[in-house]
């Protein structure tokens, strides 16, 4: 339809909870988008983290489509061969001995985690512990309990009152300080997606890795968004070599397909009816997982992905130290990276810029350029989308 009667009916009929930028896409490759008119932008977003192995992947779309021309769903009364399947690939990729359950989405996965601290707080102890520690910063979704999670007070306008039990604390060192004879868990990112595309600091991860344990406090880790080789492992957690008790994840794992997974190291903190989702884990998003995980595992061990890291990071890094008046600090960690901007107003020329030179650049916290690239992104896409960058800063 033409674009114009389009953004009419978006406008008549769709809830008004995004600012949208209206361009149409009708068709992908790769890391390629392509509007109604014809126009070829290179992606550098991949739907926030979400297409991991790119656009009109055929061996997805292939898993999909035979998937679904013979079930869709049964709901999870039942057997589900190809979330075993998917299971035991998370469980044995990861090298984590854990259980997993499958939802819909991040938020989603995130709120099971909430309720296994929750569950664990009230079953490890002579008193009730519910308060979870959470991180400055922070985003963990938009369902009531994960907003309240969510550390950024402009995030809390309007939906209180919030369920109690979350405190914040400003950084790593601080948790320990909010630790109390009540607190069961801290859930955090070990890089904050929208925080600026800000990684922690190893060592001390691990030292408060090793804190958490001696106190009997939960390390939940979401990997909503670092998960699924975007850190350049399957888990971040695995780059930041700790062992959490609980791990969240969803955007990449199925390529498009929405699904959520929550992993835990507590094999049987929840009993049938504790827990449960109508869609979650059904035939199609797991079977699309599977192939997903199928083509990034071989990525990975073929070099490809390391090389690939290795080379959008010298892209970038090259970019700021030639354009240091726009650009103060390139930061990240594997394919989930960042450019500080000097204010807001040079980011939001910036990624209007590099809109409209053909390349979909995102935000992140107040002043950093987010790019997300799909992970099987090529080197050819990668220099197109750096040369139209460079073809617009000139003008900024």
């Amino acid at each position: 339809m033409e674009q114009q009667d389009l953004i009419q009916m978006d406008l008549d009929f769709v809830l008004h909870t995004y600012a949208r930028n209206n361009v149409h896409f009708v068709k992908g490759s790769g890391a390629k988008l392509y509007d109604s008119k014809g126009k070829e932008y290179i992606d550098f977003g991949s739907g926030i983290a979400v297409c991991s192995v790119g656009h009109g992947n055929v061996r997805l779309a292939e898993a999909i489509y035979k998937q679904a021309k013979n079930l869709i769903h049964t709901s999870n009364l039942y057997l589900i061969e190809p979330q075993a399947h998917l299971a035991k690939k998370l469980v044995e990729l990861s090298g984590y001995d854990m259980r997993v359950f499958f939802a819909n989405s991040g938020a989603e996965a995130n709120e099971g985690a909430l309720k296994i601290a929750r569950k664990f707080g009230e079953e490890n102890g002579e008193l009730k512990r519910y308060q979870i520690i959470t991180l400055d910063s922070s985003f963990h979704g938009r369902t009531i309990s994960t907003l309240k999670a969510t550390a950024q007070s402009k995030m809390h306008q309007y939906f209180g009152p919030f369920p109690d039990g979350f405190v914040y604390a400003k950084d790593l060192d601080d948790v320990p300080n909010k630790i109390s004879n009540v607190t069961c868990a801290v859930l955090l990112e070990l890089v904050q997606g929208e925080g600026g595309i800000t990684p922690f600091d190893k060592a001390e991860v691990q030292k408060l890795a090793k804190i958490l344990k001696e106190k009997n406090v939960l390390l939940m880790v979401d990997e909503v968004q670092t998960g699924i080789y975007r850190s350049g492992e399957l888990f971040a957690s695995q780059v930041y070599g700790i062992t959490p008790d609980v791990i969240t994840t969803a955007k990449g794992l199925a390529g498009g397909v929405p699904i959520g997974a929550v992993m835990t190291s507590l094999k049987d903190i929840f009993a049938p009816s504790d827990h449960g989702s109508t869609f979650g884990g059904n035939f199609l998003s797991t079977s699309a997982a599977l192939e997903v995980l199928e083509i990034l595992y071989e990525h990975k061990q073929s070099g490809e992905l390391d090389k690939t890291i290795a080379y959008f990071t010298q892209k970038l890094q090259d970019l700021q130290k030639h354009y240091t008046e726009i650009f103060t600090q390139e930061v990240g960690l594997g394919l989930m990276r960042g450019l500080r901007v000097r204010d807001l107003e040079t980011l939001t020329k910036f990624l209007n810029a590099a809109f409209e030179a053909g390349v979909l650049v995102l935000k992140s916290g107040k002043n950093t350029a987010r790019f997300l690239p799909s992970l099987t992104i090529t080197r050819e896409e990668i220099d197109e989308g750096f040369l139209r960058i460079e073809s617009c800063l000139a003008h900024l």
